[in-house]
């Protein structure tokens, strides 16, 4: 198929399926390596950051508590400040975390997230991070990585459905590098789109390509950590007996969601809807508020995970009493509980970062709450090691407030299995990810998210799309197309071939080859002009520039260049380069294929649910009253001479200004057709007008081929 425009060109010649996923899996191979590279850049400048900023004042990873410094209290202050006028001067209409700005983009603006956006609130989160705001690197980095895969789609002119699937895409090379773990990346990107557990099955291939190029890209830096927590790897399931705290930790993780989003939902009304703070102004009051929880429990500062990991070993674990390890417990519930406040002030306000890692820590917090309780009171319980049961509940609570929060209990499983090694604790972490969902995930962080795929805008077609796939373009062209005429045809031999209450488009042929196109638009324009129609042939009103399609393409992808080019129809011809013509494929044949489709569907239908068929009769009776939908079109008909213009001629009756009418031609009496017509000469009631007149047709309202 020939075009002027050489990435549409690419877009459309492509060969279907191979082609069309070799396009999909290469462009998700260049989406990873640039995610890659952007999340071992924003590790890089978090750790930088951090270690001459806050890190300079306190040690996150400690216990201690109640340590007040004027500098915990004002950086997030500065942090805030500095995030929100970068963010009003660069890119002010940007709103929302990292998930956020993704999963809009893929349901409400055709997959399209520009790259400046997430870039800039990548950079931001850097500073709020490193000087002490209460926020995670991996929202941003997911966004920065969804916006990469959309610009390459873009920049290869993708198709709306198919740069959703590069959206998706670089989200799962960006969670699974920063979060080491493709696997869970690749389905996190495809499942957190939608609060119920489903997922993007078209782009799940393409996220699992991205992800890996992304992970092995960011691995191959100085500094990558194979696991997230230390001998992890070595805990295992032992006893059904064991299920017991998990069972308490579900809850409390599913309690920890809701407080988390009541936090972060509750500060972003008080900032906007009742104070209405300044976009640039409010963070900073964000980080005001965080930095005097910081000044009592810094651990909240902590965006690395250094207080979990040193929790996970023994660094202020030894030689603690049954009474030490209540305390304990009790500076668990309130590092937890003032994360999701810190977090709730941070990201409420405006400020840059994302959620996804404080509900890995929070999520890590509780699970040592509850292991603390366990080794306070009942040590004895349990007939395994009772240490290893503490340490297990931490990535065990970990996968639970990330399942609640994001509403995604088989990503997170399977990334917290993946980020911390914990293969061994399947079991837990299965019950704890499902019950913690279920009761928590009323109150997830994202209010983008629809219920399924069938509730996003994006599957409204699927039903007609998957039909349309299915088909070829040899399955409903006709190959008995008789508006056939060669160059030399004059216009009368034309008009003569036209069949009553057809839109003729004729091929012009060059033995079996087509060399171009006449559509009624072509002869109506010539009809306009005195005298020129006697001269004239089909090669001189031809179109040369043809748009085919091959009969092995399917016929959604030839509806989409009918549509492009603004065709009824399109000719069908043998390869790519050759043009020996084959048939012809109409918008109205297609139509109908589907229409009778959906009409035998129908009936299987209500053959299977008998209520439906209400529905089905209010449709009907609802057709009766609206009638046909009125779309102007033009056809060519023949008409009788109406009376009032018996007698006269066509100069005198005017036809087009009285009747609407463009008299092409006059059919006498013997059956042959006069054309041009004499204008001058009377009308007789035995004579035939062949005219273009405007129609009704609810199938189409496009004059053009």
């Amino acid at each position: 198929m020939s075009s002027s425009n050489v990435p549409d060109a690419f877009a459309y010649r492509l060969p279907t399926p191979l082609a069309r996923w070799g396009r999909l899996l290469g462009l998700a191979v260049l989406a990873g390596a640039l995610a890659g590279l952007a999340a071992r850049a924003l590790e890089f400048g978090l750790h930088f950051g951090t270690a001459h900023l806050v890190g300079r004042f306190t040690d996150l990873g400690e216990a201690h508590v109640g340590t007040f410094r004027l500098e915990l209290l004002l950086l997030p202050t500065i942090g805030g400040l500095l995030s929100g006028l970068l963010i009003y001067w660069l890119c002010p209409s940007v709103t929302g975390h990292g998930t956020d700005l993704l999963i809009r983009a893929f349901h409400r603006q055709g997959g399209a997230l520009q790259l400046k956006g997430p870039a800039v609130k990548a950079i931001a989160a850097v500073g709020v991070i490193s000087c002490g705001g209460s926020a995670g690197p991996e929202g941003p980095i997911a966004a920065l990585g969804a916006a990469i895969g959309s610009s390459l789609g873009r920049m290869f002119t993708l198709t709306p459905r198919e740069r959703r699937i590069m959206l998706i895409a670089g989200c799962g090379a960006g969670v699974g590098a920063i979060f080491q773990c493709p696997l869970g990346g690749a389905l996190f990107a495809a499942g957190i789109l939608y609060r119920d557990p489903d997922f993007e099955t078209d782009a799940i291939v393409p996220a699992f390509v991205a992800s890996v190029i992304s992970f092995s890209i960011y691995s191959l830096f100085p500094g990558y950590a194979l696991h997230l927590l230390q001998d992890a790897d070595s805990l295992v399931f032992g006893s059904p007996l064991e299920l017991i705290p998990y069972l308490f930790l579900a809850p409390i993780c599913a309690g920890l969601c809701v407080v988390f989003s009541k936090s972060l939902r509750g500060v972003e009304t008080i900032a906007f809807e009742m104070l209405r703070l300044p976009r640039w102004f409010a963070p900073a009051l964000g980080g005001l508020a965080t930095g005097g929880l910081a000044c009592f429990l810094p651990q909240i500062m902590d965006g690395q995970y250094l207080f979990i990991r040193n929790v996970m070993g023994s660094t202020f674990i030894d030689s603690l009493t049954a009474s030490s390890w209540w305390s304990l417990a009790l500076l668990f519930a309130a590092v937890a509980f003032a994360k999701c406040i810190a977090t709730g002030f941070t990201i409420g306000s405006g400020g840059s970062g994302g959620v996804l890692g404080p509900t890995v820590f929070i999520g890590g917090v509780a699970g040592a709450m509850v292991g603390a309780i366990v080794m306070a009171a009942t040590p004895n319980l349990f007939t395994s090691d009772v240490e290893n049961l503490r340490r297990a509940l931490i990535p065990v609570g970990m996968a639970g407030v990330l399942s609640a929060s994001m509403r995604a209990p088989l990503a997170s499983l399977v990334m917290i299995t993946e980020m911390t090694g914990s293969h061994g604790l399947i079991v837990p972490l299965m019950l704890v990810c499902v019950l913690s969902y279920v009761m928590g995930k009323r109150w997830g962080l994202s209010d983008e998210q629809v219920l399924t795929a069938a509730d996003s805008p994006v599957h409204a077609g699927d039903a007609i799309v998957h039909l349309l796939e299915g088909w070829r373009v040899e399955d409903l062209m006709r190959t008995d197309w008789r508006e056939r005429v060669e160059r030399n045809t004059s216009l009368r031999e034309m008009v003569e071939l036209v069949h009553p209450g057809t839109r003729p488009v004729f091929t012009v042929m060059d033995n079996d080859y087509i060399v171009g196109l006449i559509s009624l638009p072509d002869i109506q324009r010539i009809m306009n002009e005195p005298g020129a129609a006697e001269a004239i042939i089909a090669a001189d009103i031809m179109t040369q520039d043809l748009t085919t399609v091959s009969p092995d393409d399917n016929v959604y992808q030839a509806l989409a260049v009918m549509s492009r080019d603004n065709h009824i129809v399109m000719p069908v011809v043998a390869g790519r380069e050759e043009s020996r013509f084959l048939g012809m494929l109409t918008r109205a044949d297609v139509y109908s294929a589907v229409r009778q489709r959906f009409d035998a569907m129908r009936e299987s239908i209500l053959a299977e649910h008998e209520g439906l068929g209400v529905i089905d009769h209010e449709e009907k009776l609802d057709q009766l009253v609206m009638g046909v939908t009125a779309h102007k079109h033009d056809q060519v008909q023949r008409l009788l001479v109406p009376l009032q213009a018996v007698g006269r001629s066509l100069r005198e009756s005017d036809f087009r200004r009285e009747f609407g009418i463009q008299v092409i031609a006059i059919e006498q009496p013997d059956g042959t057709i006069e054309c041009p017509p004499n204008v001058d000469h009377p009308l007789q009631t035995s004579q035939r007008l062949v005219a273009i007149v405007t129609d009704t047709n609810p199938e189409d309202d496009d004059d053009s081929a």
